[in-house]
């Protein structure tokens, strides 16, 4: 497998198509995608943390990583992002799985729960937002070793 630079749109596209449960994303720091074959097979999109209360200039959130389905793609993009963050300078890398997934390629990367977030909506008052049904779905948040 080898990793390659995308856009955030060419890496939303391949999210629109194969994510189960998630749409696009509309910001992002850097996008990777993953060829097997010279086929693209898996996108990896990491930012800043969508939790404000996390954005503190040296944690990065992998938002999506989605594949379709090929055999330890999942693993490689979540190792890869996580080598990128430690050679840009984040000390630490989050990301969240449902409550009802099993978490397999964190667990192999050494990862760990954190913390279980609640089920919740972005919307507020006076700041209205596009919603998805997998908000209203428990979450675990995780910390990914980053490797320096």
């Amino acid at each position: 497998m080898i990793t390659f630079p995308l856009t955030l749109k060419e890496a939303n596209q391949f999210v629109l198509k194969y994510h189960r449960h998630n749409s696009s994303t509309t910001g992002c720091k850097f996008a990777i995608g993953v060829l097997d074959k010279n086929k693209l097979v898996g996108v990896a999109i990491a930012g800043r943390p969508v939790a404000r209360l996390l954005d503190d200039g040296i944690t990065l959130e992998i938002l999506r990583v989605c594949t379709d389905g090929t055999r330890n793609a999942n693993s490689f993009l979540y190792d890869k992002v996580r080598k990128i963050a430690g050679l840009m300078g984040y000390k630490t890398v989050i990301t969240y799985t449902l409550e009802k997934e099993s978490g397999a390629s964190l667990k192999a990367l050494r990862a760990k729960v954190v913390s279980k977030v609640q089920k919740n909506t972005w919307n507020r008052k006076n700041r209205l937002r596009e919603e998805q049904p997998v908000y209203l779905e428990p979450k675990l948040r995780w910390n990914i070793p980053v490797l320096n």
